[in-house]
């Protein structure tokens, strides 16, 4: 990124460097055709923090920072920052009603994890190994041809599996979510009962073939099993609204130039 085509960032008199901008940027998402993107958000989100700070510095605060796990404390900013949002947002508390409304709306949106019954077949490489990766795609190409969809079939081609489940005819039971690396799951979630892969999949293990024998889909939960998780829910939208409220009030008493806070 040519940090040249940007400006510095300047709010109320405390200029933020292009250079620093930039660096920021990297912690960003954008397009990578539109670095641009990832310039503003960058932008914005240090204009924020320093509008934060100045409140903070203006009201008198002090930094205490918390451990946020062993040996680990925030910064004197984050510790700032954090102090300030305590004293000026004021939250009303998350009321019975509203809870029991939300999940109202949608109960099914609430269910225990699905189960999936999965069988594979593994052709086993390291993927870093541009030969040893082909060979085993090749290999779990040939074996996949061979299979008609039956569970019988995909049983005895399990045999030559490099997984410890060929004993079994390739059956690794029940799985739930995150059970599996992601890349195996990603396509199990695809298929539908009694479904192969339509291609092998590759994976840090090697190159999987894989079948869906059965899916017992999640539950929907009781009212009172889910309250915690709807209450903590509604809690968090209603503090980020304050906060955006909260800053968009600041913004609007000071004087901003280099970048924009609307939203990108």
């Amino acid at each position: 990124m040519n940090i040249a085509l940007f400006p510095d960032v300047v709010v109320n008199g405390e200029t933020i460097p292009s250079a620093v901008i930039a660096a920021e940027a990297q912690n960003h998402t954008a397009p990578k055709d539109k670095p641009g993107i990832a310039w503003r958000k960058a932008a914005q989100a240090l204009a924020i923090r320093a509008l934060l700070l100045q409140e903070a510095k203006r009201r008198g605060l002090t930094p205490n920072p918390a451990e946020l796990a062993p040996s680990r404390f925030e910064t004197e900013d984050e510790a700032l920052i954090r102090a300030l949002l305590d004293e000026a947002l004021s939250i009303a508390p998350v009321t019975e009603d509203a809870v029991r409304a939300e999940w109202a709306k949608d109960a099914d949106r609430f269910r225990s994890a699905p189960l999936w019954d999965v069988s594979h077949i593994l052709c086993a490489c390291d993927p870093r190994d541009e030969e040893e990766r082909m060979a085993a795609e090749a290999r779990a190409h040939a074996l996949l041809a061979r299979l008609d969809g039956d569970a019988k079939s995909f049983a005895t081609a399990a045999r030559e599996s490099d997984c410890g489940s060929k004993t079994s005819g390739g059956h690794l039971g029940q799985l739930g979510p995150n059970d599996a690396v992601p890349e195996f799951e990603a396509a199990l979630r695809t298929l539908p009962e009694g479904g192969l892969s339509p291609a092998p999949v590759l994976s840090r293990h090697g190159w999987h073939i894989i079948r869906l024998n059965a899916t017992a889909p999640g539950q929907v939960l009781p009212y009172d099993t889910v309250r915690p998780k709807i209450a903590q829910a509604l809690e968090k939208a209603a503090w980020a609204r304050a906060s955006r409220d909260f800053i968009e009030t600041l913004a609007e008493g000071a004087q901003i130039t280099g970048t924009s806070l609307a939203p990108i």
